[in-house]
């Protein structure tokens, strides 16, 4: 595998000097700060590029910008409104300009306005370290009593609803407040400033569209992108929803092995591929994460490693993010796999037979504690989880094992 490190442009507290230190191999980043619709234009690419490529004494970095994370689809793709063509002939134009810069491999995501969703963005663990966490009871009682979603309450059952009464009777204001804030977040650009009234305008967008229709205007998006991609030898790659259910009455399609299956076969080239998130995939108790990787490798071009620990064994449930060998998911099986996959890819002599993988996400340890970084991404906390993760790999790669790093 190909290790990599998800930075967030010059902004982000993890520096160039960082990643070169942790001894990564390649960038997986985004132009940010561009409009969502907007074309990445060559000069940004390049610029991106080369703040990459320089060390704080100026010395060269050695890494480059590897994988897009990620190129996004606006909400008017999703819904087929408003400038939705527009934004497509500006996704291919960003895809041309990103392989004229020679790079490959793009990931996306087609969740419907939240990118991902937290109850807590930091939890308090027993060793004194933080993560993330979903709190279903919590979700419920933003959803019902704070959001006053319509139909809410008939989209949990009957136990979380009074679970939920009974937790919202508790909260004092403060704590109401940052529930509200925490789910936010994962509306992108909106984390300090959408209001409630916003959230409420952003999902009344989807009264009337299903996931039916949602899969639809998938399919209609790549059908026009991913031939454009593998035109270009371009590998795209969709993220799994986060977490795999769904949230605020919103359709959701990409939570299970039968969606990714329904999406290969949709547009069936090899440019339509897969982003595995172990993570936001073992969120679900029926998604078999090494049997996925196994029966679905063909197509997976990118990897992220993270493990959940899931505080049910509820379809639909609360989980935190645990540490990356001792969650639900098997990584040592699941590293396997991909290690198996990337031997197969070699012997067919595949040039994409390396996959990229980032450990994604992290607990906040040590000095992490103080440093406040980009939620989930912890310089100290993710370095412990690519130390561990390269650790598997160098053990499978010993020769008395039998498998060879590809």
């Amino acid at each position: 595998m190909r290790q990599t490190w998800r930075w967030f442009g010059p902004r982000d507290l993890a520096s160039i000097d960082d990643m070169v230190q942790a001894g990564v191999e390649g960038v997986v980043t985004a132009l940010h700060h561009v409009p969502t619709g907007a074309v990445w234009t060559p000069v940004e690419i390049a610029t991106r590029q080369q703040q990459l490529r320089v060390m704080k004494d100026g010395s060269p970095s050695g890494i480059e910008w590897e994988v897009v994370e990620s190129l996004p689809v606006s909400e008017d793709i999703k819904k087929q409104k408003g400038d939705w063509r527009q934004h497509l002939a500006h996704y291919r134009e960003s895809l041309d300009n990103l392989a004229a810069a020679g790079i490959e491999t793009i990931c996306y995501n087609f969740m419907p306005v939240l990118d991902w969703t937290r109850t807590d963005l930091n939890h308090k663990l027993r060793h004194g370290g933080t993560c993330m966490r979903f709190d279903y009871v919590d979700f419920a009682a933003f959803d019902i009593f704070i959001l006053e979603r319509a139909g809410a309450r008939e989209d949990f059952p009957a136990d979380v609803v009074s679970a939920a009464e009974r937790r919202f009777a508790e909260m004092s204001d403060a704590r109401k407040s940052a529930l509200s804030g925490n789910i936010v977040f994962g509306l992108p650009g909106a984390a300090e400033t959408m209001t409630l009234d916003g959230v409420r305008a952003h999902l009344s967008e989807y009264d009337n569209i299903s996931a039916d229709q949602l899969r639809s205007n998938f399919v209609a998006f790549l059908e026009d992108v991913s031939p454009h991609a593998e035109k270009n030898g371009q590998r795209l790659c969709c993220h799994p929803d986060d977490p795999p259910f769904a949230l605020l009455g919103l359709p959701r399609v990409m939570s299970t092995e039968a969606d990714y299956a329904w999406m290969m076969k949709a547009v069936d080239i090899n440019a339509n591929g897969i982003t595995l998130c172990s993570g936001s995939l073992g969120s679900r108790p029926d998604n078999d994460l090494p049997g996925m990787m196994k029966r679905l490798g063909d197509r997976v071009h990118f990897v992220h490693l993270r493990n959940v620990k899931r505080e049910s064994d509820a379809l639909i449930g609360s989980f935190y993010e645990a540490e990356h060998l001792n969650g639900d998911t098997d990584m040592v099986a699941l590293v396997a796999e991909v290690l198996n996959e990337e031997a197969r890819r070699k012997a067919e002599g595949r040039r994409d037979h390396q996959i990229p993988m980032r450990p994604d996400h992290g607990q906040d340890i040590l000095d992490d504690l103080g440093r406040k970084a980009q939620p989930g991404y912890p310089t100290i906390g993710r370095l412990r989880g690519l130390a561990e993760l390269r650790g598997i790999m160098h053990a499978f790669a010993h020769p008395t094992l039998g498998l060879t790093r590809a």
